[in-house]
């Protein structure tokens, strides 16, 4: 049976869309051909090209980790390598996966704030030529980040035109691009391939897929072999259908921004309830007064994460009716010497308003002495 315990953990708890579950229902009528021979995968093609352009196709996987590890892959030669944040998924989430499965080096630099600057490409650059060094021919970054920050349009395009510039190809980890375009109100092409991003592994499991992911290649000069990739990595799917039937529900009657900007609304709301009482006394969002002091927050909050930093023993004591996880450890309080925590609260397309303010609440209340 579900958990009735209300989960800020991760976007990946919630249950499928309605709408994605309708999608797949009308799909499971009757035969269709196997391994994307199918009506679905073709309109999902066309849903592709309306959001990211004329020269985009996508590739549906099973999930996230085959997105990122299909895309890698058919970007780089085998003595290739990847520029990315030391947050990054592929790097701390994969299990190797990249490095094990697709045979990729990679090479990573500080992103304090997750995002990464056009000069910290710099860093590996030089080593272009070397034949004792992987070579970086590929820049991967996330948006929205693993530390719930967004990179502005502008901030990729300045990425972009500096790896291209020094011959790198640009990948977007795109799990939860669309709550980055959402909060940027943006389109999804606006935030990737206007700003010079050549392939995307786009998320729709965390924005209420029941599973499935797309490699989306907008630069077909990009990638190699896709499709050869794609089964050796085992992300094919027989019955395709199931998977685009979904991502094509998301995509369409913009599904996925709707979702991502109720998900991106909840978290603004948590935090703005947790928030220190403006200078007029009054509390933003219609919150109530600020959390203890032991409380602070380590990121801002611009997507659907907000990142916290709290005792350790109130973490526990939440933990109690509310799911979340530790994200790391941090110093102990200066004053009290007591062990404290960062955390992560993540809020998904389901989230209630009344699931935020019990959670806050249970926040405020919660003993810091």
């Amino acid at each position: 049976m579900p958990s009735t315990q209300r989960s800020f953990a991760s976007d990946n708890y919630a249950p499928a869309h309605p709408a994605v579950l309708a999608a797949l229902t009308a799909a499971n009528v009757g035969h269709a051909g196997s391994y994307g021979a199918d009506p679905w995968t073709e309109r999902l093609q066309e849903s592709v090209r309306h959001h990211f352009g004329e020269a985009a196709t996508a590739y549906p996987v099973f999930n996230g980790t085959g997105a990122n590890v299909v895309a890698l892959t058919s970007m780089l030669p085998r003595w290739g390598a990847v520029v990315t944040s030391e947050h990054a998924h592929v790097h701390q989430d994969e299990n190797g996966a990249p490095e094990r499965v697709g045979g990729i080096k990679l090479l990573t630099v500080p992103a304090p704030d997750g995002k990464l600057t056009p000069g910290a490409i710099d860093r590996f650059v030089g080593d272009l030529g070397d034949q004792h060094r992987a070579q970086p021919l590929v820049v991967s970054i996330t948006q929205a980040t693993e530390l719930g920050t967004v990179y502005s349009p502008d901030e990729i395009r300045a990425i972009s035109d500096h790896a291209h510039a020094a011959g790198l190809r640009v990948h977007l980890d795109g799990a939860r691009l669309a709550n980055a375009a959402a909060a940027l109100g943006v389109s999804l092409r606006e935030t990737t391939t206007d700003v010079g991003v050549d392939v995307v592994s786009f998320g729709g499991t965390k924005n209420g897929l029941l599973f499935g992911e797309a490699v989306v290649v907008l630069d077909p000069d990009a990638a190699q072999g896709v499709d050869f990739v794609r089964k050796m990595t085992m992300q094919l799917a027989s019955k395709m259908r199931f998977v685009s039937a979904q991502l094509t529900a998301l995509l369409e009657d913009d599904l996925w921004r709707t979702s991502a900007a109720h998900a991106n609304a909840m978290a603004t709301r948590l935090r703005a309830a947790l928030s220190p009482a403006t200078t007029t006394g009054e509390v933003p969002d219609g919150g109530t007064p600020a959390a203890p002091s032991g409380l602070t927050f380590s990121q801002p909050t611009q997507a659907n994460a907000v990142f916290a930093v709290l005792p350790r023993a109130v973490a526990e004591a939440l933990r109690a009716d509310f799911a979340f996880y530790d994200w790391a450890a941090a110093a102990p309080d200066p004053v009290t010497g007591d062990e404290r925590v960062e955390v992560r609260w993540m809020c998904s397309w389901d989230t209630t308003p009344e699931d935020v303010d019990a959670f806050a609440a249970a926040v405020r209340t919660a003993r810091f002495d």
